[in-house]
C-alpha cells in the first residue's frame, strides 16, 4: 500500500476540505493509504492585522509549500481563491474539484437582508473586494476588520460585536452552518472573488500528476482559470478588491463577470463578456482590458497606495 500525506492548514474549513480530497483519492486508489499533515501558517496565527497588512493569502500556502520541499508531505490542498495567481516552480494544481457555490452568504441574528440593515450598522469582513461592494450599495453602514476562522468570525458575531458579516457560502455549508446565512449575495447584483468556492490540490510535479489528475473537474478548471486570467492580468492580489465569476453558456461557450471596486468610497469598474470555453485565459485577459479601459487602473492604484 503506498502512502500519500496532504499538507493542511488546522483550521476546521481546511480540515473538511483535505479530508474531502483524501476520500475522492481512496474512492480513485483504493491501494492509496492518506494521511493528513496539519499545519499551522502565519496567515492562521496573526489575526490581529489584515491579510493585506502582513503579506498576503500566500501566507496560507508558504509552510505547506516548505513541507512539501523537506519531504514531509507530499501534496496540499487549498481553498483557491487563496492561491496566488503565480505559483513559484516547482508547484502546479493538477486538480481542481467540482466547485461548489460560489457565491458570498449575508449573516445577521436581526436583519434579513444586507439593504434592510439600519443606518450606521456594524459590518464585518476584512476582505476589500466585500468592503467595495458594501459600500457601492450601503455607503452609510460602518465596516469592521473580521479575522479567524468560520467559527470564531460567527462567535463574533454572537457576541454583539457586529450587526451582520459576510462569509463565502461554501465555507458555511462545507461546516454544516449554511441555516446561518439568511442572504445569497451573488451575480450578476453581487460578485465574488475569483475562484471563491472551489478546492485545489497543490505538488510538487513528478509521479502524483496523473494520480491527481482522476479528482480533476474540467468545467470547473475552465471557469476558474477564466477568472484568475482576469485576476493576474490586473495583477490582483488580496490587497485590491477584484471580483469575477465565469458561468457556462451552454456547451462551449463562458461567460465571464469582472469588478474592480474601491473600499474606500464605493466606487466600481465592471465589465463582462463571453468566449470559447476552450480557451478561457483569452476571456479572462479580454475582460481585464476592458475593465481598464474604463479606469480600473486608477481603482488598483487607490488600493496599493
Amino acid at each position: 500500500m503506498t502512502i500519500l500525506r496532504i499538507a493542511t492548514r488546522k483550521s476546521p474549513l481546511a480540515l473538511w476540505q483535505s479530508e474531502h480530497v483524501a476520500n475522492c483519492l481512496r474512492q480513485a486508489h483504493p491501494q492509496l493509504q492518506v494521511d493528513l499533515v496539519p499545519m499551522s501558517t502565519r496567515g492562521d496565527e496573526v489575526l490581529d492585522r489584515s491579510l493585506a497588512a502582513i503579506g498576503g493569502k500566500g501566507l496560507f500556502l508558504k509552510e505547506l509549500e516548505l513541507a512539501m520541499l523537506r519531504g514531509e508531505a507530499d501534496c496540499a490542498v487549498h481553498s483557491l481563491k487563496d492561491v496566488p495567481m503565480e505559483l513559484d516552480p516547482p508547484f502546479v494544481l493538477p486538480a481542481i474539484l467540482p466547485r461548489h457555490d460560489p457565491a458570498d452568504g449575508f449573516i445577521s441574528n436581526t436583519h434579513p437582508t444586507l439593504l434592510s440593515l439600519p443606518t450606521g450598522a456594524r459590518v464585518g469582513t476584512s476582505s476589500l473586494r466585500r468592503q467595495a461592494q458594501v459600500r457601492a450599495l450601503r455607503p452609510d453602514l460602518q465596516l469592521l476588520d473580521l479575522r479567524g476562522n468560520v467559527n470564531t468570525r460567527l462567535a463574533k458575531l454572537d457576541a454583539g460585536d457586529y450587526d451582520a458579516i459576510i462569509l463565502a457560502v461554501a465555507g458555511l455549508e462545507r461546516l454544516g452552518l449554511g441555516a446561518r446565512i439568511v442572504e445569497r449575495l451573488q451575480a450578476p447584483q453581487w460578485l465574488p472573488a475569483p475562484a471563491q468556492g472551489a478546492v485545489a490540490v497543490e505538488c510538487a510535479g513528478g509521479a502524483l500528476l496523473e494520480l491527481m489528475a482522476t479528482l480533476d473537474h474540467a468545467p470547473t478548471r475552465a471557469c476558474v482559470e477564466a477568472e484568475r486570467a482576469m485576476n493576474r492580468a490586473l495583477h490582483g492580489s488580496c490587497h485590491v478588491p477584484v471580483a469575477a465569476i465565469a458561468q457556462w453558456q451552454g456547451a462551449d461557450v463562458l461567460h465571464l463577470q469582472g469588478l474592480v471596486g474601491s473600499a474606500s468610497d464605493g466606487r466600481a469598474v465592471r465589465a463582462e463578456a463571453s468566449g470559447p470555453a476552450n480557451n478561457p485565459q483569452a476571456l479572462g485577459q479580454q475582460v481585464a482590458g476592458m475593465l481598464l479601459e474604463r479606469g480600473a487602473g486608477e481603482l488598483l492604484g487607490l488600493a496599493l497606495g
